[in-house]
């Protein structure tokens, strides 16, 4: 049955009002400038040497969370005992070895952690958690072992420590931070070797 004009009219108007409403009652995410979008900021970087790389000597990487409030936390890893948990996941990402990359791969990661470049990376994105580990411990509940899932930059990982870098910093949520600390944390010696410097945004550095 066809509908009058008037009662088109009435219908339209009351659609239009739920539409409206709906849309004002979203919760709108809230945007801010972070300080390194900022420009003249000072921008806040880690210089990770490598010692088994003959491009170049270090990578810089960022973090990637840079606001305040974002609840996550930077640590500095050891990069064997980070691959070590990352070998653990089942997830099915886990990437093979760099020396079974293809050359199109390697050429594009070398390329994207090149220190020249005037784009400064982050640094992996990671979480951890624990499960039992194997043997008779892990059975018994006693001995647990941790299994690490990346979120961002496993292939930077794994090319920074195929490279040579001993430690890296990498970035966790701050309720997992004490965790991974704990299962892959890097020793004192680390924090003398890779420190943050802040750059400013005009050096172009």
């Amino acid at each position: 049955m066809l509908l009058s004009q008037s009662a088109r009219s009435v219908s339209a108007l009351l659609t239009r009002w739920r539409i409206t409403a709906s849309l004002s009652s979203l919760s709108l995410p809230l945007i801010t400038t972070t300080p390194a979008a900022a420009p003249g900021c000072a921008e806040t970087v880690w210089v990770v040497p490598l010692n088994q790389h003959s491009w170049y000597d270090h990578v810089r990487l960022k973090r990637v969370f840079v606001a305040d409030g974002t609840r996550h936390q930077v640590v500095l890893v050891d990069a064997r005992k980070l691959l070590a948990c990352a070998d653990r996941d089942n997830t099915d990402y886990v990437l093979k070895p760099v020396i079974e990359w293809h050359a199109g791969k390697v050429r594009g990661i070398r390329e994207f952690l090149d220190p020249d470049n005037p784009r400064i990376p982050q640094m992996p994105y990671v979480t951890i958690s624990t499960r039992r580990a194997s043997g008779l411990l892990g059975w018994m509940g006693i001995e647990r072992e941790g299994v690490v899932s990346f979120r961002n930059g496993q292939h930077r990982a794994r090319y920074l420590a195929d490279a040579g870098a001993r430690w890296f910093p990498v970035e966790v949520h701050e309720r997992e931070a004490g965790l991974l600390r704990e299962m892959c944390g890097a020793p004192d010696d680390a924090r003398t070797a890779i420190r943050p410097v802040s750059l400013n945004a005009d050096d172009g550095v």
